[in-house]
């Protein structure tokens, strides 16, 4: 009769024989030995099912990563040729309405198929770390640690007490945790802040040269712990950031700022105004997008707004952000370039992009000035190259007087600083819901005067009334001439 090696078969095999083994020993062998051969069968089969579960499980997932890795590369084939029809359309002889439309839907079509290959970028790596707790979980299951050994210990019928051992406290430098703590306490203040949204807009304007006529305000924001304490960004930024509400913080400076565009839209002298955001927002696809959807929202009113874009964040930017950034250019958002350290710029580029505006501090431009090698051409033709693109040079951190002197040399036309005004609270009025059309429509008294628009935004001083002129009769000018 022939044997058969049951290691010698495949794990399917091996069930398959272990089983009808089990069956058939239960029948013909008397009761202890065909129960010990039916278990030990019976066990050969279920280690056998539990192997091929195994290969299959393996073998799936190798399949599901080989085809998460050919839907990026076709996502990858699908970007590029989305990118090509971009250019090919700029190629095109047509109008900037007429193409506006499509390329805000190539831009929305780039932006999505970024987003699908950060999702399917996260479902591989999950896979992959789900796969090593696997891995460990079986190392352990496999390799068990060894128990430690029990002895047996006789207790003697009465124990002598011994004395206690004297506890080692911990020292602990009682400054560092008062330091530690009062951070703490920080960190949750600013939390609680933030989630009752007591966040806060300031305006700097930012003035014309030489008339120092204001043109647009850049709103900074500030957070209210309560009415004697208000912080400043570089005191709340970085615990917003670790806590992760950076997103949070954004989209309640993005709601406030675009309510200021839409009074200024109200005004005349195409005011503007504009918003930074964290870091965080920048490096997330996904929080990009959210503010995208708040700018639909308020699309009749991004016209007054200009986002300001960090120029190291500016260079890096991903596919997917640089498509949302393309389709809110398209829809009429501009973009400011922000915490310039390299000034060589390539105008072209940058205005296709959207970027209308460019921010340098003074300092750096005079330093450039002075003999520095951060530009290709001198600092005084900076302004002029950027100029011819569509791009106006913006001078902040101006500081003085002789500052604004040198600007003036350097050919720039807007400026920033505290020599022309600090940052100033918005009136709550700005952020109060327009009046119904009967209302807005109704007389106002003669005798009221509108001031300028920058007083009208923010708490700047009005300018005085002309002094009144006192009239004389004629009668007694002739008295006095004939005197």
């Amino acid at each position: 009769m022939a044997r058969i090696r049951l290691s010698a078969l495949s794990p399917a095999a091996s069930g398959v024989v272990g089983f009808s083994l089990g069956a058939a020993a239960i029948l013909l062998l008397p009761g202890n030995l065909a129960n010990a051969l039916g278990l030990l069968s019976a066990g050969l089969g279920l280690a056998g099912a539990a192997a091929l579960s195994r290969r299959n499980a393996a073998r799936e997932r190798e399949q599901l990563l080989a085809a998460i890795g050919e839907v990026k590369v076709r996502l990858a084939t699908n970007a590029i040729r989305v990118d090509s029809m971009a250019k090919r359309l700029d190629q095109m002889p047509m109008g900037e309405a007429d193409a506006a439309p499509a390329k805000a839907m190539l831009h929305e079509l780039t932006a999505e198929v970024g987003l699908l290959g950060d999702l399917l970028q996260q479902v591989a790596t999950t896979l992959g770390e789900h796969d090593d707790q696997l891995s460990r979980i079986e190392g352990r299951l496999a390799n068990p640690p060894p128990q430690p050994a029990r002895i047996a210990a006789l207790v003697p019928e009465r124990v002598e007490p011994h004395a206690p051992e004297p506890l080692i406290a911990t020292r602990h430098d009682p400054a560092e945790a008062a330091q530690r703590r009062a951070a703490e306490e920080r960190a949750a203040l600013i939390s609680e802040a933030l989630a009752k949204g007591q966040v806060e807009v300031h305006l700097q304007p930012i003035v014309s040269l030489p008339q120092r006529r204001t043109r647009g305000y850049e709103a900074l924001v500030r957070l209210r712990l309560d009415e004697k304490t208000l912080l400043l960004p570089s005191e709340f930024l970085t615990t917003v950031e670790e806590r992760g509400f950076g997103p949070t913080l954004d989209a309640l400076v993005l709601t406030r700022a675009l309510a200021i565009a839409r009074h200024l839209g109200s005004k005349p002298g195409e005011l503007f105004v504009s918003c930074n955001f964290s870091a965080a927002t920048w490096g997330s696809s996904r929080a990009l997008a959210a503010l995208s959807r708040i700018l639909e929202k308020y699309h009749d009113h991004i016209g007054n707004l200009v986002i300001e874009v960090p120029q190291r964040v500016f260079r890096v930017l991903e596919p997917a952000s640089l498509g949302l950034l393309g389709a809110m250019s398209a829809n009429g958002v501009r973009f400011a370039l922000d915490h310039v350290a390299d000034l060589r710029f390539d105008p072209v580029s940058l205005h296709d992009r959207g970027v209308r505006f460019v921010k340098v501090s003074a300092a750096l431009l005079l330093a450039e000035a002075r003999g520095g090698k951060l530009a290709d051409i001198a600092a005084g033709d900076i302004a002029v190259q950027l100029a011819r693109g569509s791009i106006q040079l913006v001078a902040e951190e101006v500081e003085d007087d002789p500052m604004v002197a040198d600007m003036l040399d350097l050919g720039i036309a807007f400026g920033q600083g505290i020599v022309f005004s600090p940052p100033r609270p918005v009136r709550p009025e700005v952020f109060a819901e327009p009046q119904p059309a009967e209302a807005a429509q109704a007389p106002k008294p003669a005798a009221a005067v509108a001031p300028p628009a920058s007083a009208e935004v923010v708490e700047h001083p009005a300018m005085a009334p002309p002094p009144a002129v006192k009239r004389v009769p004629f009668r007694d000018i002739l008295r006095r001439a004939t005197a």
